[in-house]
């Protein structure tokens, strides 16, 4: 009995201390993320960073992986949920079904090109199949979405969110030099912009400096990937489980991994719509899901060894830098060609 009581003592103190880390990474990249530069990779690429330098210099105390995986899991998919309230599906309607279909061209060609380029580049399936999801649908909440349905690694999904973010970062910074090269309007950049580049910071920091009428456009085009998050990730479980299944003779329903959590995150972007969320508390709502999604940045990056990081990172990261440059050049082609 001593010996129980002893182990819970260890295990609630090791939770602690472990979600206590991830705060203070987490603080850490919130201001760094204030910093000139600094601000268009976000405050979750940040935090995975530090937590990948902090494991790597001052190293990790065992009972802390307690506290440390509860926040690269459990939060989160908290997170993601109630991440839903930003997205209104009135808005996402009212843009019309141009923006909706170029959206769903654009993550259906990410999966293909970067999974195709995968496999030519001998980079591990789900490690591809993550930095797709992340480049197609909305970064690092996609690939966290996707992750447990394909029985993905904390390795794999830390190097595709990496890989993912830093490939947006420097989109965003080239699109920003690029734009007044571009020949398109305000509103048509701001439509290539949300339609092409990874994270909603991104999409922002590639369209402050085009006026509103880009920034607005742009936002709206993101989110529509975003709502397409879920019908998407529904799609990818069923494919890999079914696909798995088969392999192993078994069947593929019943070992289906559904990714509930999804369903909460669909629920609250509902809320939203029909206006029982007012905007006041909608906003109070996005600044804990972005705790929460930092928090559980910090967790990944200090699960991350970085040997791993750069055996299984360089690969995923230029299969991921050869299907943005694709999709950016597809995204261009479908703007000019047709009007938005």
């Amino acid at each position: 009995m001593r010996v129980e009581i002893l182990q819970r003592k260890v295990f609630f103190h090791g939770g602690i201390q472990g979600l206590i880390l991830t705060i203070v990474v987490g603080i850490l990249a919130h201001n760094i993320a204030t910093l000139p530069f600094f601000s268009v990779s976000g405050p979750m690429v940040i935090a995975i960073l530090i937590g990948i330098c902090w494991r790597g210099v001052m190293g990790i105390h065992k009972h802390a992986n307690v506290g440390i995986n509860f926040a690269s899991k459990r939060l989160l998919r908290y997170g993601i949920v109630l991440m839903g309230v930003r997205l209104n599906l009135d808005a996402i309607v009212a843009t019309g079904p141009k923006i909706i279909l170029l959206d769903a061209a654009v993550i259906l060609s990410a999966i293909v090109i970067i999974c195709f380029l995968g496999r030519l580049f001998a980079v591990e399936e789900r490690l591809a199949l993550l930095t797709a999801v992340g480049t197609g649908v909305c970064g690092a909440a996609a690939v966290a979405a996707v992750a447990p349905t394909v029985k993905a690694s904390q390795d794999e999904t830390v190097v595709s969110v990496a890989s993912v973010a830093v490939l947006g970062t420097i989109g965003s910074v080239l699109y920003v030099l690029l734009q007044p090269f571009w020949g398109l309007d305000a509103s048509s950049y701001g439509v290539f912009a949300g339609a092409t580049l990874h994270e909603i910071a991104h999409v922002i920091a590639a369209t402050q400096s085009a006026g509103s009428s880009a920034a607005n456009m742009a936002l709206l085009t993101k989110l529509g990937r975003v709502a397409l998050l879920v019908p998407v990730t529904l799609g990818i479980s069923l494919w890999f489980n079914l696909k798995n299944g088969e392999k192993e003779q078994i069947s593929g329903w019943r070992n289906l991994s559904f990714p509930w959590f999804l369903l909460g995150f669909l629920g609250m972007s509902c809320l939203r719509t029909t206006g029982l969320i007012p905007d006041e508390l909608a906003s109070l709502i996005l600044q804990i899901s972005n705790l929460f999604l930092i928090m559980a940045m910090a967790g990944m990056g200090l699960n991350v060894d970085i040997v791993m990081f750069k055996r299984m990172g360089l690969k995923s990261f230029f299969v991921g830098l050869l299907g943005s440059l694709v999709i950016s050049i597809a995204g261009f082609a479908a703007v000019r060609i047709v009007h938005f």
